[in-house]
């Protein structure tokens, strides 16, 4: 039990938070018109926000509705791509960290 505490604690906290926001992202139905929000503008009741959309744009690119997703959001890609480097190099520095003390 013990081994199992300090290697869940050696265990990156945003490695897991970025891997559950893909997973979540690519979970979403894009197609449906009224979705949950977490905008803070969008609870404020401004109308614009930078970011709406972003979400739902890369749930459309996960499905492979690229048109789509680059209507809605066109830094949807990108996000992506940035995510997608950021596990990699988090458990790149992970198995350093692992091996090397």
């Amino acid at each position: 039990m013990k081994n199992l505490k300090t290697t869940f604690q050696r265990f990156p906290l945003e490695l897991i938070f970025w891997i559950s926001a893909l997973i979540s992202i690519s979970l979403i139905d894009p197609y449906q018109s009224d979705h949950f929000t977490l905008c803070p503008l969008d609870q404020l009741g401004f109308h614009w926000c930078p970011g709406c959309g972003l979400g739902r744009a890369m749930s459309l690119m996960l499905k492979g509705d690229f048109a789509a997703s680059w209507s809605l959001h066109p830094l949807a890609g990108f996000a992506f791509v940035v995510i997608t480097f950021r596990i990699i190099e988090l458990i790149k520095h992970l198995k350093t960290i692992k091996y090397h003390g």
